[in-house]
């Protein structure tokens, strides 16, 4: 029985975690430790006490501890954690740099200590539908794919200024890359490991931030899938668009419409749509999966070398990226 769970960070996602947390577990205790280290002068939403350092949440021995502090921190925050048995949720990216990915990765090969990577996009039905029909080649073999995601920053967290979230901010992990690594993950997840042929990367007049705020991006499986992808935090419309192109026909997958729609000779098909959907049960999903990963059930978790692979993959398309600039 889950008694007592750690989360870290006291950003929006943490307020989410620990709602879930509370929601999920009866009669759980939730402990909340800021990833600053400065202990809040107000109360805390959904925790029942308050850390300062993750020596404070080891020492309460939690059940298990949820990482969602700025992805910069996260080896910092998960390692002392994983080294006293104590089972982590990191929260996406495993990182913000390689060699603190690969170390969180070595880490968790060490001690065996359960540990996953919170893609919650891998828990909608449509992504899992996508894998599904692409594993089963509905569209045969596979020649290219497109991605397209859009958001403009200054709306996705209305309760504070654009330029001073995690997001505008390089030391803590900001930028497209970084940010919307969903793509990134889901991608190799679906298509196989990638690697970058071509990559632009852009600064705009419109948010004037020191991090990408637009990329551009040619990657290539290993099976020799070409995927186009297209990141942005300029869209004010958001998008979140993909689509596979096979020998048989080709996949559209709406991840905002939660829609996937089948074209091939015989026309056009909605497989599956459910625009409706309560997009908190990715989350919720994610924390149920991640139980039972703790307790040796069949789950889906992603691991932290898959995980690390996606921030290789950052660091190698920002290596070899051509900057520009967007009017």
């Amino acid at each position: 029985m889950i008694k007592l769970v750690g989360v870290v960070g006291l950003g929006n996602i943490a307020v989410r975690h620990r709602r879930n947390v509370k929601a999920l577990f009866d009669g759980v205790r939730v402990i909340a430790m800021p990833a600053s280290g400065r202990m809040p002068k107000e109360g805390i939403e959904h925790a029942d006490t308050v850390v300062p350092n993750i020596q404070s949440m080891i020492e309460l021995n939690p059940d298990f501890v949820i990482v969602a502090s700025p992805a910069t921190k996260h080896s910092e925050h998960s390692i002392p954690l994983l080294l006293s048995a104590i089972p982590v949720l990191i929260e996406k990216p495993l990182a913000g740099y390689k060699d603190d990915a690969l170390k969180l990765a070595a880490v968790a090969s060490q001690c065996e200590t359960p540990v996953a990577v919170g893609y919650c996009l891998r828990y909608l039905h449509s992504s899992l539908l996508i894998r599904e029909m692409l594993s089963s080649e509905v569209i045969g073999s596979m020649f290219h794919a497109s991605v397209n995601m859009g958001q403009y920053l200054p709306q996705w967290r209305p309760n504070k200024h654009y330029t001073e979230t995690v997001s505008a901010q390089a030391e803590l992990g900001g930028g497209v890359l970084l940010e919307l690594s969903h793509e990134l993950d889901y991608m190799q997840w679906l298509c196989g490991e990638m690697e970058p042929v071509y990559s632009h990367l852009r600064n705009s007049k419109a948010l004037n931030l020191g991090v990408e705020e637009s990329a551009d991006i040619m990657l290539v499986s290993r099976g020799g899938c070409v995927c186009h992808m297209h990141l942005d935090f300029l869209q004010h419309v958001p998008s979140r668009k993909c689509s596979f192109v096979g020998t048989k026909g080709r996949l559209d997958w709406d991840l905002i419409g939660n829609c996937v729609t089948l074209q091939s000779e015989g026309g056009e098909k909605v497989l599956y749509c459910d625009p409706t959907i309560d997009r908190n049960e990715m989350y919720v999903s994610m924390i149920k999966d991640f139980v039972a990963l703790i307790q040796g059930q069949e789950n889906k978790c992603v691991d932290v070398h898959q995980a690390a692979r996606t921030v290789e993959l950052i660091d190698e398309i920002k290596a070899e990226a051509i900057w520009g600039k967007v009017i």
